[in-house]
């Protein structure tokens, strides 16, 4: 079998390239720097080439890419997409209902939103971790004691410049404290997403005012979709990621691999950003408590850094997110939270029973190995094509 891989930058991508190989599957890298536009003619021309040159059986991406639907569609191949981000505004294009399509979404909520408004091209199908290639790296003893910490995270603050929720800088006063409101309620609660439904008509044309979104050229995406998932989403976790890390840096020794630090943690050890390939899998290995805290708009799916931590053998402590139960048992495989101060009581008492933490971690990564590697996935979307 041989496949046309979309060399595009995702997290995984190597990860993904080995389990291909070791279902016995060729797969063939294509890369054309517009691949995120919506139509392109270069590009299309490209993509046209690399299909004339061998028979393909399906082309693979990370991700769900218009474009690559579209030219799927014109030569007949089936188009497998597995999506790993949430939001992820190019599955509100029209493509999406091409018959060529075969498009795998980790996140249930999501999933079940698309195939209850009877579009039949998605899939549910969670992230996985390359358990073989993270066994076998080891720490080097020098790099070990600046790792060690009582907790780590690794992700953004969502701090950059270039937040959108920044630029709301010319909303009404009623519209600003609406949005606080919404947004504090929202920060709290877990397992439900209630930021679009409470975007009326009014608030929306009021966000219009201040930064104006116009839909993609082939997407039917509502404009509350997009302040919710984009503008307020993004904001809420940065405040909760910052809120929670504060607390914990107070009382434990905290590493943080972020971007950009942020000064209401002062107390954190910053340790810059951290390659997913060679240094993050040295980062689980050598925290006591692995941190995650979901981005808001990931609705109930586990997030691809969770699978990692457990495939390393780590020790994982997040937020309630629903998709977990489906798969894995809280205080068996991992810990969940339910507000700040169930944080910070959990991590003191994983903290002081380490036979305990330890055993979690094991029960965990034995999981991964036996039903969650890439090649577990490989083979499921196998099954699925016809």
């Amino acid at each position: 079998m041989k496949i046309l891989f979309l060399d595009s930058p995702a997290f995984a991508k190597e990860d993904m390239l080995e389990a291909f190989c070791e279902c016995g599957i060729e797969c063939t890298l294509f890369f054309h720097e517009a691949y995120h536009q919506r139509q392109d003619a270069a590009y299309e021309q490209a993509f046209d080439m690399a299909v004339s040159k061998e028979n393909f059986d399906f082309v693979f991406s990370f991700n769900y890419f218009p474009i690559l639907s579209s030219c799927c569609k014109r030569h007949h191949l089936k188009y497998v997409s597995y999506v790993y981000d949430s939001p992820l505004v190019s599955l509100y294009s029209y493509t999406l209902i091409n018959d060529c399509n075969y498009v795998f979404l980790f996140d249930k909520t999501t999933y079940l939103k698309f195939k209850n408004a009877g579009i039949p091209t998605v899939y549910y199908l969670p992230l996985a971790a390359n358990t073989k290639r993270l066994a076998s790296l080891k720490t080097p003893k020098e790099l070990a004691e600046k790792l060690r910490s009582d907790v780590s995270f690794v992700g953004s603050l969502y701090n950059e410049d270039h937040n959108l929720f920044e630029q709301l800088t010319d909303l009404p006063d009623y519209t600003r404290g609406y949005l606080d409101a919404i947004m504090t309620v929202q920060q709290k609660l877990y397992g439900s997403f209630l930021l679009e439904d409470l975007l009326h008509p009014e608030i929306v044309k009021d966000l219009q005012n201040s930064v104006p979104y116009t839909p993609m050229s082939d997407g039917t995406e509502p404009a509350a979709y997009v302040y919710a998932n984009y503008f307020l989403a993004r904001k809420i976790s940065s405040n909760e990621r910052i809120s929670l890390l504060h607390r914990l840096s107070e009382e434990f020794r905290l590493n943080l691999y972020s971007h950009k630090p942020s000064p209401q943690i002062p107390k954190a050890r910053f340790m810059g950003t951290a390659d997913y390939y060679t240094l993050m899998p040295l980062i689980f290995q050598n925290s006591a408590v692995n941190l995650n805290i979901t981005l808001k708009s990931i609705y109930s799916g586990i997030p691809l850094r969770c699978m990692d931590i457990m495939g390393c053998g780590g020790f994982l402590l997040t937020n309630y997110q629903a998709d977990f139960f489906d798969y894995f048992l809280p205080e068996e495989d991992f810990i969940f939270y339910e507000s700040e101060e169930d944080c910070l009581q959990k991590t003191r008492h994983y903290l002081s029973h380490e036979s305990q933490r330890r055993q979690i971690a094991q029960n965990a990564l034995g999981k991964m190995k036996e039903q969650h590697t890439f090649v577990h996935r490989v083979r499921e979307i196998l099954s699925i094509l016809p």
